[in-house]
Formats: structure tokens, C-alpha cells, sequence
């Protein structure tokens, strides 16, 4: 329940859907000074979460800083899913995020580890038989890593699942804390979150920097983009503090 209630919300979230409901609501009012008032906020909302420079500075605050290099090898990587897509033939694709992949490979090629758990199944609402560990698992094997340095979990739906999950992969394994957990920087805080109220004790490794760059005059301009970078940050952020109440 708690899954499907937070597919259906997250749509409610998003700064497009609070725009779209004021501008909507303006064509219909009635009332010629709340008509104004509502195509004013409208109008105000978009340049807000159109605005370039307001999202990279909020991402400077909020995403976990680069994890430095060590030389401590640990008994296991985590990586988090959410970095393959279900193409229309049903097969796995890497998609944007797949920076999380790269590092967790390179993190076992370098001997950080002695091991990698992938954890992710399918996050539809109604999900069909494509599972992205299975897709991983078959990447891992083409890269000719050894099946016994691998564990794949292809039925979390979720972050408080993949940590539920991989806690029990872990402990069946014997591997012992600390781990390293790898995933998306805007991710990072609610995984460690989530990790640490699962009782899974781990060390941040962020990537996939989705905002990048210095700050520059052409970021005061409205870009369709950073309204998909709002909704994907207020996500987390609700996310974060539902987690943070939540009974793991």
C-alpha cells in the first residue's frame, strides 16, 4: 500500500502539476481579481522552477560531496537500480543515470571490494516480467566479473526495499559491514537515510552529478529543463522526510 500510494502522489508533487492546476483554475474562475491572482502565481511558478540559477544552487546544498579516494577494501559494493529502462522490445537499456554502474564497476576492478550486490526489480505499478538485476547480472557476466563476487536482488520496488533486501543478501553472504553505496548524488541523502534505519551501516560513494558547471548569467533565463530538475529534487526531498518518520 505504502508503495502504490507514493507512485500515485509523487504526481501531485511536481511544481508542472501545481502550475497547470492554478492556470487551469484561472480559465474557469469566475471572479475577475481571483482570476488575476491566480494567473499571477501561475506565471510567477514558472519563472521559479524555470530558473537555472535557483536549482544548481539548491543541488550545491543538497547533493553528497565526491567520496574520497582510500585504500581500505571493503567486503561489499551496494549499488543501487534506477539506472536501466525497460525498452519497447522488453529488454534492459542503460539510461541517464547509468553512472552508478560505471563506479560500482570500477570500484570491484579496483579492488575496493571484494564483492558488488546490485539491488532493484521493476518500480512499475504494474510490473511485467522485466527485472533490472537481471539485465545487470547478464552486463556484469559479458564484463566476465566471476559469479562469485556477485549478488544480485531483483525484487526491490523501492529505496527502503533495497535496503531491507540487501541486508538479508548480506548477511546470508557473511559479509561484514562496513559497505560502500553506490548511487546518484541527488539520491545519496535519503539512501543513507533509509540504510542507517535499516541497520545496514554503509559509506557514501555519490556519482552521477546531474548538475554540473559554474553559475552563469544565462541561468536567470526560464529553462524547460530545470523544471524536471525541481520535481526530481522535491521528490527527494519528500521522500526524505517521509522516510525520516517511517518504521523501517
Amino acid at each position: 500500500m505504502y508503495f502504490l500510494i507514493s507512485k500515485l502522489f509523487v504526481i501531485l508533487i511536481y511544481p508542472f502539476t501545481w502550475v497547470l492546476a492554478l492556470l487551469l483554475y484561472a480559465v474557469f474562475c469566475k471572479n475577475a481579481r481571483r482570476k488575476q491572482k491566480l494567473l499571477i502565481t501561475g506565471v510567477a511558478l514558472l519563472y521559479i522552477f524555470g530558473n537555472s540559477l535557483l536549482i544548481k544552487l539548491f543541488a550545491r546544498m543538497w547533493d553528497a560531496d565526491t567520496y574520497p579516494p582510500t585504500t581500505k577494501t571493503y567486503s561489499s559494493i551496494i549499488v543501487l537500480g534506477g539506472f536501466v529502462s525497460e525498452g519497447e522490445d522488453g529488454k534492459g537499456i542503460f539510461n541517464q543515470s547509468a553512472d552508478r554502474f560505471i563506479q560500482a564497476t570500477k570500484l570491484l576492478t579496483n579492488h575496493n571490494a571484494s564483492h558488488l550486490l546490485f539491488t532493484g526489480g521493476n518500480a512499475d505499478i504494474k510490473p511485467g516480467k522485466f527485472r533490472e538485476g537481471y539485465f545487470v547480472r547478464a552486463e556484469l557476466k559479458k564484463m566476465h566479473f566471476a559469479d562469485s563476487t556477485i549478488l544480485i536482488e531483483s525484487q526491490a520496488r523501492n529505496t527502503i526495499e533495497n535496503a531491507l533486501f540487501s541486508k538479508k543478501l548480506l548477511d546470508q553472504a557473511n559479509l561484514k559491514p562496513p559497505y560502500i553505496l553506490v548511487t546518484s548524488a541527488f539520491h545519496m541523502r535519503r539512501s543513507l537515510l533509509i540504510f542507517k534505519k535499516a541497520g545496514v551501516d554503509v559509506v557514501p560513494y555519490p556519482c552521477d552529478y546531474i548538475i554540473k558547471g559554474k553559475l552563469a548569467f544565462s541561468d536567470l533565463l526560464p529553462n524547460a529543463d530545470a523544471f524536471g530538475l525541481w520535481s526530481r529534487y522535491i521528490k527527494e526531498i519528500v521522500g526524505y522526510i517521509a522516510a525520516y518518520f517511517k518504521r523501517i
